[in-house]
């Protein structure tokens, strides 16, 4: 492994290399994001030794324009990570983004160890059912990386008007859910029950087959009990025979993921986005007509919202859902 760089991980710092097409827009749109400590544009995963960009343009090199992400575990995780860069990107384009063509503009997401590698595996599979065509991202440990030319750093700040492929205006689109507000921990006590607090808040687990949510299959939106916050569409839903309500997908992008290892196993935890709200976790067993995912999830992290009561409630825009 060859890395030519400036900027490096410190202690409790972690870093991931992505390629995204132009890395100009790119790095422009995770200087935005909360969480990420540095950034750095560069080439990665080629064949030569450092090269130019006149070089990589001409696709021989092998090198893909990528950044380079120096970020806080504690307040952003590659999967949240992972998410922000799908926004940027589309993952079943390839070696196409925007309107550049060429192997030099593929996408990609480069670890330092297989720990990471693993992650996106796992992050892909999450997010394949949102797409139509399979996802063409690369995903390998980093062979090599160095740093571009002083003009293609921070070249957005440089040139404001310059060309940019990505919407930099995504970095905020979890502004959405800001309507959907967290009550302080004091009403909580009284809004919820203790059941439902512990679950909600301190990650406890129902019982199995405990919850009115595990046989309902009437039409309607499941919300995040303390936030309101949309979570989960009924046709969505499917009996599983786990003992938990059972979803193959989320709606939208609305939770976050986070690797859980409490059992001594590593699992993967969903939270609302809106509320931190403990909902459950993912796993990939189930029906692959489906998607192959079963987000089994706490009915007591969960109210019912009906199709007929949705335009009363304030969820007309989610009734696309579950139509």
């Amino acid at each position: 492994m060859k890395i030519k760089s400036e900027i490096n991980a410190k202690e409790n710092e972690k870093e991931i290399y992505l390629a995204g097409g132009c890395f100009w827009g790119t790095q422009a749109y995770f200087d935005m994001i909360d969480g990420v400590i540095a950034t750095e544009v560069g080439y990665a995963n080629g064949i030569t030794e450092n090269p130019t960009y006149k070089q990589v343009c001409t696709g021989a090199t092998g090198f893909a324009e990528t950044t380079k992400i120096i970020y806080n575990p504690l307040k952003i995780n590659l999967y949240q990570l992972l998410e922000q860069f799908f926004r940027t990107i589309n993952p079943t384009s390839l070696n196409k983004q925007g309107g550049d063509i060429g192997t030099q503009y593929r996408t990609g997401v480069y670890s330092l160890n297989n720990e990471d590698r693993q992650t996106v595996r796992e992050f892909f599979e999450l997010v394949k059912n949102n797409y139509d065509k399979e996802i063409v991202v690369e995903n390998k440990i980093i062979e090599n990386y160095y740093i571009a030319e002083e003009y293609h750093q921070k070249y957005l700040e440089k040139n404001p008007g310059g060309y940019c492929h990505v919407d930099l205006s995504l970095s905020s689109d979890d502004l959405k859910y800001t309507k959907y507000v967290k009550p302080s921990d004091e009403e909580l006590k009284i809004k919820l029950t203790e059941k439902q607090y512990q679950i909600t808040q301190n990650a406890d687990t129902e019982m199995p087959y405990s919850s009115e949510y595990e046989d309902n299959y009437e039409k309607g939106l499941y919300v995040d009990i303390v936030t309101g916050q949309p979570l989960f569409a009924s046709t969505d839903k499917f009996d599983s025979g786990c003992g938990w309500p059972s979803f193959s997908r989320p709606i939208e992008d609305a939770v976050n993921y986070y690797e859980d290892n409490k059992l001594n196993r590593k699992r993967i935890e969903v939270k609302s986005k809106s509320g931190d709200t403990h909902l459950g976790h993912v796993f990939n067993d189930g029906p692959k007509e489906l998607g192959g995912l079963r987000y089994c999830i706490n009915g007591d992290s969960l109210k019912f919202i009906p199709y007929d009561e949705m335009d009363e409630k304030g969820y007309s825009e989610y009734k696309k859902y579950v139509e």
